[in-house]
C-alpha cells in the first residue's frame, strides 16, 4: 500500500517528497516531531500531540510557533489519503530554510506522512518482553531533553545496542541514577498494587500515552504515584510496563536475563491495555 506525504499542505506520494538542501532540520538538527496512531481513520489524540509540539516549540525558542490549524490539516489530509483505516502518522516540523532572506519571514516546514498499520507484535503483549539498562545518561543540562526533537541519534544509538543484544527496549536514567525513561517510551511499575512512574521533572518526555495511562489507572481505582525510582526499584516490581503511542501499553517481563516477578505479564498491565483499547473505541468510533 502507498504511503502518502503531506509537505506544507500539499500531498504527495512518498517517494516524490522533497525538501530543502538547507532546511534547518538537515543542515542543523532543529526540529521537533510527534508520531501518533489512527485507529478507523481518526488520530487517538491528535491535539494533545499538536499542544506538546507547539508547546516545545515555543519552550526552545523557535521564532516562529507552528499553528495548530495548519498542523492540523497536513495530518488530516494524509490520514484520509491512506488505504487503511488504522495508520501509523508522523508529524515533523522544521524551523524551516537556512537560506530564508532577511526580507522573507521565516518559513516553518510542515511534514506529515502515514503508513498502514503500527502496532507492534501480538506475542510482545502476549509473551512481554526485555529490556536492558542503557549506559547513557540524561539529564537537565540538556536543552532538549523533555522534548520530542528530531536530534534523536543518541536515543537509536541506545535503542540498536538493545535490539542487537536481543532486547525491545533500552532504559535510560539519569546523571544521579534515577530511572527516566526508554529510548522511544515511558515506563512504568507496579509494586504492591500502587502503579509508579518517574515525574515529568526528572525530566522525561510528557508521553501522551503516559498522560492516558495515569488516567485510566485513576478511573479503575488504580493508585498512581509519580516519583523517584531507582533501577533495584524497577527489579524488584511486580510489573513493569512500556507505553508510547505505537505500542501502546507493553509488558515487560526481564531485564537482561533478570526476571521481573513471574516473568510473564501481569494483571495491572492487563487490566490498562483493555481500558486504553475502550477508550481508542469510544474517541476514535465513526
Amino acid at each position: 500500500m502507498r504511503e502518502w506525504v503531506s509537505l506544507n499542505g500539499r500531498l504527495m506520494p512518498a517517494e516524490r517528497a522533497q525538501v530543502s538542501v538547507f532546511d534547518s532540520g538537515l543542515m542543523q538538527g532543529i526540529g521537533l516531531f510527534e508520531t501518533m496512531r489512527a485507529y478507523g481513520g481518526r488520530v487517538f489524540r491528535l491535539e494533545r500531540h499538536l499542544d506538546r509540539l507547539i508547546q516545545s516549540a515555543r519552550r526552545l525558542g523557535w521564532a516562529v510557533a507552528p499553528d495548530a490549524d495548519e498542523l492540523r490539516d497536513n495530518v488530516d489530509q494524509v490520514v484520509s489519503a491512506t488505504e487503511h483505516e488504522d495508520a501509523r502518522v508522523r508529524l515533523t516540523v522544521t524551523t524551516g530554510s537556512l537560506r530564508a532572506g532577511q526580507d522573507e519571514p521565516p518559513k516553518l516546514t510542515i511534514i506529515a506522512s502515514a503508513a498502514p498499520g503500527g502496532r507492534y507484535p501480538d506475542e510482545c503483549y502476549r509473551k512481554g518482553v526485555t529490556v536492558l539498562f542503557s549506559p547513557y545518561r540524561q539529564g537537565t543540562h540538556d536543552p532538549t531533553t523533555g522534548h520530542k526533537t528530531t536530534s534523536y541519534f543518541a536515543r537509536l544509538a541506545s535503542l540498536r545496542e538493545a535490539h542487537a543484544h536481543g532486547a525491545f527496549e533500552a532504559l535510560w536514567f539519569t546523571y544521579d541514577g534515577h530511572l527516566a525513561e526508554g529510548a522511544i517510551s515511558s515506563v512504568f511499575l507496579a509494586r504492591d498494587g500502587v502503579l509508579r512512574t518517574p515525574p515529568l521533572d526528572t525530566p522525561v518526555l510528557p508521553g501522551i500515552t503516559r498522560a492516558t495511562v495515569i488516567e485510566l489507572a485513576g478511573e479503575l481505582g488504580i493508585e498512581v504515584r509519580e516519583e523517584a525510582l531507582s533501577g533495584d526499584d524497577l527489579l524488584a516490581a511486580d510489573e513493569v510496563m512500556l507505553t508510547n503511542s505505537l505500542m501502546e501499553i507493553v509488558p515487560v517481563v526481564r531485564v537482561g536475563r533478570q526476571a521481573i516477578a513471574q516473568e510473564k505479564p501481569g494483571e495491572i498491565a492487563g487490566k490498562l491495555l483493555v481500558a486504553y483499547g475502550e477508550r481508542i473505541d469510544a474517541e476514535c468510533a465513526g
